[in-house]
């Protein structure tokens, strides 16, 4: 397929990741010639999903440099317990032995339902994501998708529940007015002191900007929840659950987070954040559908050779499989730069040895974390924050409704910033706390993976940045809820590319695209169904018959008061 590709483009992009996406679809959308390629068979690089059988596959044989250090784990049998089950399958017409049989499958520990044979059975109905998000309902992703229209391409839902840890229970953090004075987790006052603080907090700065720094500016965000004489349970909920802060976050940040969280309330939901249904692989692609719609090529499963760039005229040559390709420009997800030419030591923009970024857990049960009130209705997305000293881990708990799972099991992913290459270790305080083994309403695991996602960091022994370079290398995922550093990062080199042009413009709806030659007038008529494309029809032709007869009348009476004009004039 290489020998069928045009031999220049304006821009190649190598992966399929949300950064390197944003940055092909924006291009695309600007009329550039672009050319999507990605040495993987699959969509969205360490952004992608996949179904459970695929994922051990890519857990057990890896997918080159983007995921490390991976580790997989079954805690049921290979198949069913033929004495568990038997039951179950004979057909007797006895009613006494049916109804035996229905009592031995709801007396069944639930973790003897499954089995790994079971699960891999409903792999399809698995979405699990290398690279999990939640998304703020005014947040930054969600305004450029309804800016640009690719919101039409997603599906999203609203997270259920939003919770915390206090004294060693997991509690709802209430978020609208009617959660607030519904919850039973927080008593009277307790909820006039959490609805006094949060409108402190919303009209923070209106009116009294400069009064309100200097009061507190230089002291911590903990340290402000303290002199306004709340209660510990209300600050747990604000600073973990609200603000997503630590003892250290200065207060303008912890502040700043309080009314992002604030302002995306009551926009989708009881929650601020938003969940894309089908897992968070489903977001890049979205990019990618409209960057084909305006003249993408696409080639998975296609690897780079080498990236050269002619000295003179500062063209980048691309060997796709031994096919030359020129490209004004090159960008990059981190780990698809070719080996070959880092050993050149070339300048490349966002270069730097490869670091581990993320150390990711996904765990699978068959029983939600928390009491029944927090999993109403069989669940949804709940996500939950969780502390260990000085560090921090995002939990989110995902049900069938989120159409990331089969019914009947919970998914769970569990991320932190990596601190060594060991994710099993780097995970474990926070696994002690919601999977905790030793006590005895514990979850039990039906399986459990760990991994890490690398990334680039600049060294000191990392080139020098070649200011007129027209390679560029995106930034892996960061620990962070949102998109924000990778949209920061999309727009950087979008911007180092076309200075002058805008990041991702409207894109039009099918209706409004208007073919050259084509009557926008009759392009609308052909879109109505046919009754109605009559009854408009009709009301055209007989709008035409009143303005014949408004123009012959008017005429009438414009001659005769000419001639009586005329009349007057003579017998004067």
């Amino acid at each position: 397929m290489s020998d069928d590709l045009p031999d220049k483009f304006d821009l190649i992009v190598i992966g399929t990741g949300f950064p390197e996406s944003c940055i092909a679809a924006a291009a695309s959308r600007i009329g550039k010639t672009v050319l999507h390629i990605d040495p993987h068979e699959y969509y969205g690089g360490v952004w992608a999903s996949f179904n459970l059988e695929s994922f051990c596959a890519l857990l057990e044989y890896g997918n080159g440099s983007d995921i490390k250090n991976t580790k997989q784990k079954w805690y049921i049998n290979e198949q069913l317990n033929p004495e568990m089950g038997a039951e179950v399958g004979n057909s007797n017409s006895d009613s006494e032995t049916h109804a035996m049989a229905e009592d031995t499958v709801v007396r069944k520990p639930i973790d003897q339902q499954w089995s790994r044979e079971k699960l891999l059975q409903q792999s399809r109905r698995f979405n699990l994501d290398l690279s999990p998000k939640i998304l703020y309902s005014a947040g930054p992703l969600v305004q450029l998708l309804v800016s640009s229209n690719i919101c039409r391409y997603a599906e999203f839902r609203a997270v259920d529940r939003v919770c915390t840890k206090f004294q060693n229970q997991i509690i709802n953090v209430p978020c609208s007015r009617s959660d607030v004075f519904n919850t039973k987790d927080l008593n009277i006052v307790e909820k006039r002191l959490l609805m006094k603080f949060l409108s402190q907090c919303l009209a923070f700065g209106e009116d009294k900007t400069e009064e309100d720094t200097l009061l507190y500016r230089g002291k911590t965000f903990r340290e402000y929840l303290q002199e306004q004489k709340v209660t510990e349970k209300i600050r747990t909920c604000v600073m973990q659950a609200i603000a997503m802060s630590t003892d250290e976050t200065p207060f303008e940040v912890g502040i700043g987070r309080t009314q992002q969280f604030l302002g995306s309330l009551g926009r989708y939901g009881n929650t601020p954040f938003l969940f894309p249904m089908y897992g968070c692989g489903e977001i890049p692609q979205c990019f990618c559908r409209l960057c084909a719609v305006f003249g993408g090529i696409y080639c998975l499963k296609r690897n780079i050779d080498d990236i050269i760039v002619e000295a003179d005229t500062n063209i980048a040559n691309v060997v796709l499989e031994g096919k030359t390709i020129k490209a004004q420009h090159v960008v990059s997800a981190p780990c698809h730069i070719p080996t070959v030419l880092l050993e050149r030591n070339v300048g490349i923009y966002g270069q730097g040895e490869l670091v581990n970024s993320l150390s990711r857990g996904i765990f699978l049960s068959a029983e939600p974390l928390g009491s029944e009130e927090l999993n109403s209705g069989g669940g949804g997305v709940n996500l939950l924050r969780l502390l260990a000293d000085t560090r921090e881990a995002i939990l989110i708990q995902l049900s069938h409704f989120s159409g990331t799972c089969p019914k009947g099991i919970y998914l769970f992913h569990l991320t932190t910033a990596a601190q060594t290459d060991q994710p099993e270790q780097d995970l474990a305080p926070f696994v002690a706390q919601i999977f905790n083994t030793e006590t005895d309403d514990a979850l039990k695991l039906l399986y459990s993976a760990y991994f890490t996602i690398m990334g680039r960091k600049s060294t000191s022994s990392t080139p020098r940045v070649d200011v007129s370079t027209p390679i560029f290398c995106t930034s892996a995922p960061s620990y962070e809820l949102d998109y924000d550093n990778a949209i920061i990062n999309a727009r950087e080199i979008f911007t180092k590319l076309y200075a002058d042009a805008e990041f991702l413009p409207r894109a039009p709806d099918p209706e409004e695209i208007v073919i050259e030659g084509e009557d926008p007038r009759a392009l609308s008529e052909n879109s109505l169904p046919d009754d109605l494309r009559e009854q408009l029809r009709e009301l055209e032709k007989s709008a035409e018959h009143m303005d014949i007869e408004d123009t012959e009348g008017t005429s009438v009476i414009e001659i005769n008061q000419v001639e009586s004009e005329s009349q007057q004039m003579d017998a004067e």
